[in-house]
């Protein structure tokens, strides 16, 4: 399933999105990995960054159009399900939701190949980051992993230590903006901005 549209400042084509695109919330996106196809998108998205959860290397022709756009590449090496399954390293994931959290990097794209469980396990770790309850959690990752949801991906989700972000993010604060009473955002209030550059960023 993907999303199509059709826009009309980009003389009237269409805009294919990446498989399993969604909203998490405002300024955050998901989706599978964005193919030349997709850039017609992705420009109407006016990415400021794309957080990829894989450790394989970009495309060429990706990496060369992100530069173009301005659009910053987070790399964050996840391997993908083995067997017997490899725990997900926290300190990776811990990594990730900095950068995803700083809302400098807003708008952003996460991905990972299918935006399925690489993917779900980070927007569920935010999830918890967000307090939400774990039967909302698992829902949301259940609702894209369909029926390959993965034990230790939500194993991941269920054990990750929240408490270690927040005592990292000391200049991060959550503040309810619109959308109801209990939307929240998180606004970065540190004074020293950085102009982000192209290339791509690996850890």
């Amino acid at each position: 399933m993907c999303l199509i549209m059709e826009a009309d400042d980009h003389d009237g084509c269409v805009l294919v999105a990446p498989q399993n695109f969604s909203m998490v919330e405002n300024g955050i996106y998901r989706s599978s990995f964005p193919k030349p196809e997709h850039f017609g998108f992705l420009t109407a998205l006016n990415l400021r960054s794309i957080i990829y959860l894989c450790p394989e290397p970009y495309p060429e022709e990706s990496l060369k159009f992100y530069e173009a756009n301005n659009i910053k590449l987070f790399q964050f090496a996840i391997e993908s399900q083995k067997d017997p399954p490899t725990p997900i390293p926290e300190d990776t994931v811990l990594a990730a939701l900095k950068v995803l959290v700083d809302v400098r990097n807003h708008p952003t794209l996460i991905h990972c190949k299918a935006g399925k469980h690489r993917t779900g396990c980070l927007v569920g770790c935010l999830r918890k980051l967000q307090d939400w309850c774990w039967p909302s959690v698992l829902e949301e990752y259940q609702k894209y992993a369909g029926l390959k949801c993965r034990q230790r991906d939500m194993k991941c989700i269920e054990t990750f230590d929240t408490v270690s972000l927040r005592q990292c993010l000391l200049s991060i604060m959550y503040r309810y903006l619109g959308y109801g009473p209990n939307r929240k955002r998180l606004l970065y209030v540190e004074g020293n901005v950085q102009t982000p550059k192209p290339q791509a960023t690996k850890v």
